[in-house]
């Protein structure tokens, strides 16, 4: 038996409540079960009860045997002096206030549809990906819906807050903020990391110094992320980046915090997804949208978004995969999956957290209308859930199931999702 299957069978009431005494024989009548607490302290605040004659108003704690009150030594924490009900699976031993008077226990082992319990321990048990997979278009279409409205929106929160960490890092300056982030995510999941290093280790401000320059910004990426150390190279464009660089760093300070090439990964990628092929993407970014916030924050249609992160090479990269060794075949240019993916996973958490700060709901809203408006993703875990029938039209939908599967599914929260208490709610 597990703590949080109390909470539910408490929160939701699913027991039987004819004849409802407490442990030592009280009559127990329950108006209201409290707000489920989130924080430290009791379960449940704010409870409303009639114990025998007397009402109460104050906290819930639940334990799956009463010994845990004294386990987890609540009576010596004032935070628990208000809780007016204990209620337990099990009653394995009386449980006395400081003042030596027994705290009103309620029992539930006894009070609990059996078929209830084993359908949870079936669902706790399950091997399956997703715990619900066999049973979930038994659920309301409607139900399966409000729960994916709920955690896009925890989705959205989280990468907001992590924008929001990111700009009191960088001193809120929107910016900085702004490029780092889309640094990182021109990196996708591979090269994430030495491309937000490379970000971090080579400011916007400085790239913004020569932003009308395009050989300017791409010797200073390719410079700080260590691919122009290599002075062997037989190729004019190599050679001109390099003494170019070479001049930047000096002026800039810029050596000491160098990337180094073996950082980067190539193995087991497509030539298009080459980091050295990102890195020329992100140069052309960087020299065709110029104050790149202030774009994101300007564009008003889902149009703009998509023409504002439609990258153009230089000649050089429309003929090379790597510095140095042409490519055998015609280099695709920066497609439309990978502008999904900027919008995304850049300009949507952006937005989202900017609007928050600002309070400018139109902003908030604006990312969600991206998200409907862009294809859905394709990935292993869409592609699982379009197995079991539940398929995604647009990001939004893709989005809202990745963001189930990572944070419910996959940690069999299945009390804590709509969906899974729907499949657990007792039959009347």
């Amino acid at each position: 038996m597990a703590e949080a299957f109390l909470h539910y069978l408490w929160q939701f009431q699913y027991f039987a409540k004819h004849d409802l005494l407490t442990t030592t024989g009280e009559t127990i009548r329950i108006f209201e079960t409290g707000n489920r607490n989130a924080d430290a302290g009791p379960d449940f605040l704010n409870a409303r009860v009639k114990i025998g004659a007397m009402e109460w108003v104050g906290s819930v704690e639940i334990h799956v045997h009463a010994s845990g009150w004294t386990d987890h030594n609540h009576g010596a924490d004032e935070a628990y002096e208000n809780v007016i009900l204990h209620v337990v699976w099990s009653d394995d031993k009386p449980v006395k206030r400081n003042d030596g008077s027994l705290l009103p226990t309620l029992e539930l082992k006894k009070r609990v549809d059996e078929g209830l319990v084993l359908k949870y321990k079936k669902l706790l048990a399950s091997v399956d990906t997703i715990p619900c997979a066999p049973s979930i278009l038994q659920v309301p279409a409607l139900i399966r819906l409000s729960m994916l409205e709920r955690v896009l929106a925890e989705r959205l929160q989280t990468k907001s807050r992590e924008v929001l960490t990111w700009l009191q890092r960088n001193l809120n300056d929107w910016d900085e903020t702004c490029y780092q982030l889309l640094a990182r995510n021109f990196g996708f999941k591979v090269n994430a990391d030495p491309f937000l290093q490379l970000a971090r280790s080579l400011p916007y401000k400085t790239i913004l110094k020569h932003a009308d320059k395009r050989n300017q910004i791409e010797a200073l990426l390719f410079g700080q992320a260590g691919f122009l150390s290599d002075k062997k190279v037989n190729d004019d464009y190599v050679r001109e980046l390099q003494r170019e660089y070479t001049l930047l760093a000096q002026k800039y300070k810029l050596e000491s915090t160098q990337l180094n090439k073996t950082q980067w990964k190539f193995l087991r990628l497509r030539p298009a997804n080459f980091p050295s092929m990102r890195l020329a993407q992100f140069a052309g970014l960087l020299y065709q949208q110029q104050n790149l916030f202030s774009r994101i924050l300007e564009a008003e249609s889902y149009a703009a978004f998509r023409q504002l992160a439609s990258v153009e090479v230089s000649a050089y990269w429309k003929t090379h995969y790597r510095l140095g060794a042409p490519a055998k075949d015609e280099v695709p240019s920066f497609g439309e999956r990978s502008i999904d993916a900027v919008l995304i996973n850049s300009v949507v958490p952006l937005l989202v957290a900017y609007g928050k700060v600002r309070d400018q709901q139109v902003l908030i809203d604006r990312a969600v209308d991206v998200l409907h408006q862009l294809p859905a993703e394709s990935n292993t875990v869409t592609r699982m859930w379009a197995d079991l029938g539940i398929k995604s039209k647009t990001a939004f939908d893709s989005q809202a199931l990745l963001e189930l599967n990572n944070n419910f599914c996959s940690k069999h929260r299945c009390l804590d999702c709509s969906i899974g208490a729907s499949l657990l709610k007792p039959l009347r």
